[in-house]
């Protein structure tokens, strides 16, 4: 007994919480830098990057609301610049970004809002949730803008608790960047303005005495930031003013629809409507089953222990059984005792800020996720703004028996980031949503190979990006399939033609069809959804490429 003992505190001397949470961290590292670029750009990532090398080649970048906020271009093309252009340099930034979502976790556990156990899981889902893993190795701006998110709601509680200006200088840098990001932060920042302004007026938060001077600081930063960042550092005024803008004896002229924040507006009210990538509204749902099941189930549990915890559902439980049983609710008194005990002890364990947290996120996770639901753009992407709260929401009340639980669920989650993150294939999961297939790197060795080549195809995307610079120059390029002898001509190594717009063969060449992307086709599976979740196997829906090469000299 005593050996046993001497163990048991042998290993409680070693695993300590803050070397358990550095080794979350190292988990999360690897899984976030590891072969980065072990899988071609997506289709998206592959423009961010475009926009970005142009950026830094010819200093060209207008704000476009169908490709979101500058700054993940700003900030590509700085490393761009530093390290050069690579698949593996456009992702190291959202990987970084990604990680450091978990020493904010840490910040929250020092103000008291989160216990040691409830920090560790939380981390721990943080890290190894194949959602977050995927799109932090993924240049697009939703990673950043989950960052700055985070980022916010830190500020916010150490403004909250200590009132320090400083915290709220923080805060308007995560709102400027998360502003920076992407159209829907908005909605977020509304969100949280909205549970934060409706504590203070209950009096569940107190607001320091210096609050109004620190607004304005607030506002100013935010304001003045994005005003820079949007106008290209004053080199497009328009976006922020309009076209055409200027006072005059006869008055101002001020043209509010050529603005780059009304077109923001009427963009995306537009793609709302027009649902050019739509779906039902529990389009999410499925995905969480598919990839997050253990967090949803945490997080069902959660919400549910915290909207009922003045009532005992084991209480309730007893009381059903006892009537069925004996036709009476009466417990009997050990019953009612050990209720009793059970109250008592979660008072205990429980604080003041740790129920707002708890409130905060719940409020935050519902609202996030019934916004996402109502919008009529649906992509795969759009999971994680509403998958960070629910990782806080999963430790809610978080004993023994959720500890069991949650830890076999990370076998799940494990084994689903494995499998969409680091299997270097082309994979038939809707997380891919369009994705540039594997397939793809045989067709560029074939093409460096070769001096000239010809694309006459409406399908071409990535290659701009792969063949960025004076590599273009030995690609000749039409719009669409076009004669033989103009595809001939100049005798190419290499001939691209969309496999629905081409030639059943070309004389002098052999002929080889490939993916050019790829994506999950619901309607070839829906008759088999039990056997493609155990599998995650069957057909795919695909753009597909005509390959002619020169026959080969024998």
């Amino acid at each position: 007994m005593q050996q046993a003992a001497v163990i048991s505190n042998k290993i409680k001397f070693f695993f300590t919480f803050e070397r358990i949470f550095f080794l979350i961290l190292l988990i999360a590292f690897i899984l976030r830098f590891s072969q980065l670029d072990l899988k071609l750009l997506h289709h998206d990532e592959a423009i961010h990057s475009w926009f970005s090398y142009e950026l830094l080649t010819k200093g060209s970048w207008v704000y476009d609301p169908s490709y979101h906020g500058p700054f993940l271009y700003y900030i590509t093309a700085g490393m761009f610049f530093v390290f050069g252009s690579s698949d593996l340099i456009a992702r190291v930034l959202p990987a970084f970004f990604g990680f450091l979502l978990l020493p904010l976790v840490y910040c929250i556990h020092k103000l008291g809002y989160i216990n040691k156990n409830q920090t560790l899981f939380a981390a721990l889902f943080i890290a190894i949730s194949p959602d977050l893993v995927y799109f932090s190795r993924f240049l697009r701006h939703d990673i950043f803008m989950l960052f700055f998110t985070l980022l916010l709601l830190v500020a916010l509680l150490y403004y909250f608790e200590k009132g320090q200006t400083r915290y709220s200088v923080v805060a308007a840098v995560a709102a400027a960047g998360a502003l920076a990001c992407k159209e829907e932060m908005p909605v977020i920042l509304l969100i949280f303005i909205s549970f934060f302004a409706f504590a203070v007026r209950m009096k569940r938060l107190t607001l320091p005495a210096g609050w109004k001077n620190d607004l304005l600081i607030w506002m100013f930063i935010t304001i003045g930031s994005l005003a820079v960042i949007y106008s290209a550092f004053g080199f497009h005024p328009e976006t922020l003013i309009g076209q055409n803008f200027h006072i005059g004896l006869e008055g101002v002229n001020f043209q509010a629809n050529t603005t780059g924040w009304y077109q923001a507006v009427s963009h995306w009210v537009a793609m709302h409507n027009e649902q050019r990538l739509g779906g039902p509204f529990f389009l999410y749902i499925p995905l969480y089953l598919l990839y997050e099941l253990p967090l949803f189930v945490l997080a069902i549990v959660g919400t549910i222990q915290f909207l009922f915890r003045d009532v005992s559902l084991i209480l309730w439980g007893r009381r059903v059984k006892t009537w069925v049983t004996d036709r009476r609710f009466e417990l009997p008194v050990q019953d009612l005792a050990n209720e009793s005990l059970r109250r008592l002890q979660l008072r205990r364990a429980g604080t003041g800020e740790s129920d707002i947290f708890f409130q905060f996120c719940i409020y935050w996770m519902i609202l996030t996720m019934a916004f996402y639901a109502y919008v009529g753009e649906k992509v795969p992407w759009l999971i994680i703004p509403q998958l960070l709260p629910m990782c806080f929401v999963a430790v809610y009340r978080f004993n023994w028996q959720k500890m069991v639980f949650a830890l076999l669920g990370c076998l799940f989650l494990l084994a689903m980031t494995w499998h969409v993150a680091f299997i270097p294939a082309d994979i038939n999961e809707p997380i891919v949503q369009v994705q540039n297939s594997e397939e793809m790197r045989e067709v560029m060795k074939l093409m460096d190979a070769s001096e000239r080549m010809v694309i006459a195809s409406k399908d071409y995307w990535p290659l701009p990006w792969y063949y960025r610079g004076s590599r273009w120059d030995r690609i000749s390029f039409y719009g669409d399939i076009t004669e033989t002898k103009t595809l001939t001509k100049e005798n190419p190594g290499v001939i691209i033609l969309h496999d629905t717009a081409s030639y059943p063969s070309i004389e002098g060449y052999d002929k080889k069809t490939y993916k050019l992307s790829y994506w999950f086709s619901f309607y070839d599976n829906q008759n088999r959804l039990l056997e493609y979740y155990l599998h995650r196997d069957g057909q795919m829906g695909s753009i597909n490429i005509d390959l002619f090469t020169p026959h080969k000299v024998t």
